[in-house]
Order: C-alpha cells, then structure tokens, then sequence
C-alpha cells in the first residue's frame, strides 16, 4: 500500500524513486488544509470544498454568484469589529463580506 502521497515500502527501501513523486510528496507535506474562518489574514489559499448541504440554497446561490467554488483563490483580508463578523474576504479580485459561519463550511489549502 502507498503513502499518502503514493510511496511504498518497496520504492522507500528500494530508493527506485522518481523525481516527480518526491517532489508531490514534499508539497503534499507542506501544504495545510483549514477552514476558511481559520486561515490566518492575509494569507492566500485555493478553495478545496465547500459543504453546500450545510448552506441554505439562497446562501449557497449568494456565495457561487459571487464567485466562490472549488479551485478559486481567496484571501482572508480582516474580521470585523465585533466578534470579527462578517469576514472580509478576497475572492480573485473581488473584495467581499461573509458571515463567519458560511466561511466556516469553506476548506481551503494555504497553497494557492
């Protein structure tokens, strides 16, 4: 069986390993996966899902017509001042507010 990032005991012991597969591996080691209430500002990072189920279908009409899904690059910009709701957040080249909690359902991976 394989690593997470594709690895075996066979190649490891081996060293038949290909270029390519250390190289992935290294960015597979570094990047990290958190939500998007989480990420810390100011710091890029590609949207990796988002758990529409868990949004009303006017909310999750909201956030797609402003440009979120899977793939895009956002920003996590500054909170606001009470409670740091809504989130001020960087979607391409847009500039938007979200409710914390909508940004709470969004994953992303700081490696944009």
């Amino acid at each position: 069986m394989g690593g997470a990032c594709g690895l075996t005991p066979h190649a490891l012991s081996t060293g038949n390993l290909h270029p390519l597969l250390i190289i992935n591996c290294i960015k597979a080691m570094d990047s990290v996966t958190v939500r998007l209430d989480q990420l810390p500002f100011r710091t890029p990072a590609r949207v990796t899902a988002v758990a529409w189920d868990q949004l009303t279908p006017s909310e999750a009409r909201r956030l797609r017509n402003l440009g979120l899904d899977e793939g895009v690059t956002v920003e996590a910009l500054h909170g606001g001042p009470i409670g740091k709701d809504p989130l001020a957040v960087r979607i391409g080249r847009m500039m938007v507010a979200i409710r914390r909690a909508h940004a709470h359902v969004i994953t992303v991976d700081d490696q944009p």
